[in-house]
């Protein structure tokens, strides 16, 4: 139940710590029981750890929601179906991180999931989009057919924005630590906006949310002990877009729509990043590979840690974004803005902007290139400029280019 008499932000605290404890405390525990049932991720090809690890850590994460939101949510239908949702698709997680489900099957349980926040009114019925205005989707008449019946596309589209997060989140899960540091980011970027337009149920959501990924994230910091597997990145997916709808989404507030999209925007770019990859290539969006944004940079040299500060700081300048565009005045939700603040905003934004084309751009592309460059001197080869910038490319659309170290641009051991 939630505690009266608290002002919220004190309970998205308490929330925060208690689901951080709980996750913390019950991992080795998590860890005990993956290695007697199996559920343990050997190192392949395209792997960036080195050892055997167990992969149920998203169990303790479900727990640490759990007893947490038992403790801080306000009790209601929606809270009831959000936790319920939450506990179904952890559940399909540990199966496949047991039995390594099939794609179908998989986004069968994640849809499942979906439906029952949805069902008990989780969903965006209405949101505002700048010089559009207020829009409500409707119920629409699938060809005119009274046997099919109205579609409620807000339920639909709904559904399908739960699943989308879900998988974003899941698939920038193949590094230590990668998925678990930007929820916690996420989660507490999400939870302050949440508070600041009024819907602490969110905001107290986000905060655990974050919480019990902080919780996890000390064993599962590299070289990790333990992987959340899919337990825990389809659980802290579909969580982080509950709280966007509910605590952004279903507000009047004119660039609502923009707070969850700037705040995942890593995960959203490096999924469909891959997926563009992946369609080009004529490979399903569901088959692994190595084109995404920790893998190339492993792919060039970088340490997982030091993969992760880039990623992290990125990640903090996109959060800053977010809550500049919420909370900086610059401009009255009727179309005046206000010079000053304006600026600031736009000095929010291109510094955002530079920080995703360093990374994009910069690092995967120019960085290479240099490394190659250096390589082929060492060797003693001279190539025009064109064949080489022809040869980065290729590699980097392939994912086919070996590691090489930053410093000496020879072929790098991974530094754990």
């Amino acid at each position: 139940m939630l505690v009266d008499g608290r002002p919220d932000d004190i309970q998205a605290l308490f929330a925060l710590l208690v689901a951080a404890v709980v996750a913390w405390l019950l991992v080795p525990l998590t860890e005990r029981i993956a290695r007697q049932i199996g559920a343990i991720d050997v190192p392949k090809e395209r792997s960036l750890h080195v050892t055997p690890t167990p992969k149920l850590g998203g169990l303790a994460i479900l727990a640490g929601v759990l007893v947490s939101g038992v403790l801080w949510l306000q009790g209601g239908d929606q809270t009831v179906a959000i936790l319920a949702g939450a506990t179904v698709i952890a559940g399909f997680g540990v199966l496949d991180d047991v039995y390594d489900l099939h794609a179908a099957p998989k986004l069968a349980g994640q849809i499942f999931a979906a439906i029952i926040p949805v069902q008990a009114g989780v969903k965006a019925g209405a949101f505002t989009l700048p010089f559009v205005g207020r829009l409500e989707p409707g119920s629409i008449n699938l060809f005119d057919a009274p046997i099919v019946g109205e579609v409620d596309v807000a339920f639909v589209l709904t559904v399908i924005g739960i699943v989308a997060v879900v998988n974003v989140i899941n698939f920038i899960d193949g590094m230590d630590g990668l998925a678990a540091g930007v929820c916690v980011i996420s989660g507490l970027t999400l939870s302050v906006i949440a508070l600041s337009l009024d819907r602490p149920g969110a905001g107290v959501l986000a905060a655990l949310t974050a919480g019990a990924a902080l919780g996890f994230l000390r064993h599962g910091f590299p070289p990790a002990s333990s992987f959340m597997g899919d337990t825990g990145s389809n659980l802290l997916g579909f969580l982080l877009a509950c709280v966007a709808i509910q605590g952004a989404l279903k507000t009047n507030a004119v660039v609502a729509l923009f707070f969850p999209l700037v705040v995942l925007a890593i995960p959203i770019l490096d999924s469909s990043f891959v997926i563009a990859k992946r369609l080009k290539y004529r490979q399903p969006i569901y088959q692994a590979d190595s084109w995404h944004f920790h893998h190339r940079m492993a792919a060039i040299g970088f340490s997982q840690r030091r993969t992760l500060a880039y990623l992290y700081g990125w990640a903090l300048v996109l959060a800053g974004l977010a809550l500049a565009l919420r909370f900086v005045p610059y401009s009255d939700d009727h179309g005046n803005f206000d010079p000053a603040w304006t600026v600031v905003i736009l000095a929010c934004g291109i510094a955002a902007l530079a920080a995703s084309v360093y990374l994009v751009i910069v690092l995967e592309i120019l960085k290479l290139r240099r490394f190659r460059v250096r390589r082929l001197g060492a060797e003693g080869v001279v190539l025009p400029a064109e064949e080489v910038d022809r040869g980065v490319v290729r590699e980097l659309e392939t994912g086919s280019f070996p590691p090489v170290d930053p410093d000496t641009g020879e072929l790098a051991i991974e530094d754990r």
